[in-house]
């Protein structure tokens, strides 16, 4: 018999109830991701694969492959102000839905993983009030550190509940 590969587990931090803002929106953060990473936790790479409905293209998959690319766009190019290739958006800004078919899950997570201590770093230097400039297509706004923070939390918390419907259709998990 073979072990087949399923996504890790993992623990969700509970974020403190009295904290200063920047540790609020820190611990947030990492509460969303932990998240997005437990309605993947125990499925094998081809449930991870699975679509919501045969029109769509959305799959925890392709979630986490999104979120990899969102943090690397708002933490790291914005924020930071790096100049990086996109990971999976260069010439196609679906592809990280639309691509998960031959996608390697295992190393997709764990890529996932490494591009949030990444951004993590990143942004750490920065204060909330720091404004920078938009890169890409938002060339010519301005937003500060707070901004893009309450923006992935907002990110996150979308995506989650996509999350939410996706895993109850892989295996009639429900809840947090």
């Amino acid at each position: 018999m073979t072990n087949e590969w399923t996504a890790p587990s993992v623990e969700r931090p509970d974020p403190d109830r009295t904290s200063d803002e920047r540790t609020a929106l820190d611990q947030w953060m990492d509460f969303h991701r932990a998240t997005l990473m437990m309605k993947c936790a125990g499925l094998t790479s081809e449930q991870l694969k699975v679509r919501a409905l045969p029109s769509s293209n959305l799959s925890l998959l392709g979630l986490v492959r999104h979120m990899q690319e969102v943090e690397r766009w708002w933490f790291r190019i914005n924020a930071d102000q790096q100049d990086l290739p996109f990971i999976f958006w260069e010439g196609d800004d679906e592809a990280d839905f639309d691509e998960v078919d031959g996608a390697d899950a295992p190393t997709d997570i764990e890529n996932y993983w490494a591009e949030v201590q990444a951004a993590k770093q990143a942004v750490e230097p920065h204060s909330l009030d720091e404004v920078v400039p938009s890169a890409g297509h938002h060339a010519g706004r301005t937003r500060n550190i707070r901004w893009i923070y309450i923006h992935m939390i907002e990110e996150y918390a979308r995506h989650n509940g996509h999350a939410d419907l996706l895993r109850e259709k892989v295996d009639g998990s429900t809840g947090e």
